[in-house]
């Protein structure tokens, strides 16, 4: 069993050079710690990162000291008695850091690794590696200047391995430097919060050059359009080239980009309340992954709703849009339960925590979203690389 003997807290940077939280626990058994990313393009119905702010939760978790030493914990479902604690007193970010921090002590009072505290029948299973989701082009709100609209552009490998997937997703990202810089005059080489290359281009030029590289290589293209951050006043305010586009007109839209480009995965293609319009795209394209993230929130009841609308078949999990990590299992397993295509992804403001992939794995996830390079998101993917290569052994 682990007993949680004193709690601290502190700012640290994440790759975007903001401040992030970090906690570090004293226990029977070591002292562990473990960080929270922040996200950018937010949710409007995520959980708040912090209760009012993170010097309010850095100064609030340092007073439940001494309740955390009257709890133990013995296996993942125990996290509940920390949860029922912070409740309503802390914010998503500093609930997961923490909670993250305790598995890191229980496996090592398990001599176990985390992904196994997860799923514990894992000698039972036969246990499956998430596929990659690597985004290589970027532009909304994690790029700068003159950019595409949609948010990200995304390499899916088909290898039979991960250190394989990332080893093509790297060498595509380096060809579509050479060809940004044939095609777009403002190119420079520079990367954007997800170190994803920045173009001038717009998104179809983007996904012109992307579905050549498709034909030539075994790998799928996803987008994720983050629609929500361009949509106001009823209307869809595209920008590069200037154009808005009411609700139907960027349902027509989307429909002409899925029958026109080899696009098997599109993420959030609607506002965030739009969940008639999911259901229509799934319904008219029912063998792509229509994937909820500002939809659904890693939230169970708007994931409910989604499964009650039929608006998706997949569905992005960020830990840190909820915290509880509890709920994040009654997530993936209702996900599960209903076929729904799970994907846990990194924020845009990651940090060098590797738990993610425990996570991903433990959890089985079908994809993994981590970016390509960058050491905040190559962390994630060597520790799933260092899973992969235990489990082959």
């Amino acid at each position: 069993m682990v007993f949680i003997k004193s709690v601290n807290a502190k700012k640290i940077f994440d790759s975007r050079k903001e401040k992030t939280i970090l906690i570090t626990i004293k226990t029977n058994v070591g002292v562990f710690s473990a960080s929270s990313p922040n996200g950018k393009s937010k949710g409007k119905y995520e959980a708040l990162p912090y209760k009012k702010d993170l010097d309010y939760d850095i100064f609030t978790i340092k007073k439940f000291k001494d309740y955390f030493s009257d709890e133990s914990i013995d296996c993942f479902d125990d996290l509940r008695r920390i949860e029922d604690i912070v409740d309503g007193h802390l914010g998503a970010n500093t609930i997961f850091a923490l909670e993250s921090a305790t598995l890191k002590a229980l496996a090592k009072e398990k001599k176990e690794e985390i992904w196994q505290l997860i799923n514990e029948n894992y000698k039972n299973k036969n246990l499956k590696f998430p596929r990659l989701v690597g985004n290589c082009i970027g532009g909304g709100k994690h790029s700068k200047g003159k950019k595409p609209d949609f948010q990200e552009f995304l390499l899916i490998p088909k290898e039979n391995s991960i250190f394989e997937s990332q080893k093509q997703n790297k060498k595509i990202k380096s060809l579509l430097y050479d060809n940004l810089k044939k095609i777009d005059r403002n190119f420079s080489g520079k990367k954007n919060d997800e170190n994803a290359w920045m173009t001038s281009l717009n998104d179809k030029s983007v996904l012109d050059i992307l579905k050549e590289i498709v034909n030539n290589f075994k790998i799928d293209l996803g987008i994720d359009c983050a629609a929500s951050t361009f949509y106001k006043r009823k209307k869809y305010h595209y920008l590069n080239p200037s154009i808005n586009r009411d609700k139907e007109e960027q349902f027509n839209y989307i429909s002409n980009l899925l029958r026109n480009y080899p696009i098997f995965y599109i993420e959030d293609p609607f506002d965030e309340n739009d969940f008639v319009s999911f259901s229509r795209l799934l319904k008219k394209y029912p063998n792509r992954l229509i994937v909820g993230d500002d939809l659904t929130v890693t939230n169970l009841n708007r994931l409910k709703k989604a499964l009650e609308m039929k608006s998706i078949n997949a569905i992005i999990i960020k830990p840190n849009q909820n915290g509880f990590l509890s709920k994040v299992k009654e997530v993936c397993d209702l996900a599960k339960k209903n076929n729904i295509k799970i994907i846990f992804s990194h924020r845009s403001g990651e940090t060098e925590e590797t738990i993610l992939a425990d996570l991903a794995f433990g959890f089985q996830a079908d994809f993994l979203k981590s970016g390509i390079s960058g050491k905040e998101r190559e962390v994630k993917i060597k520790r799933l690389i260092e899973i992969e290569k235990k489990l082959k052994r």
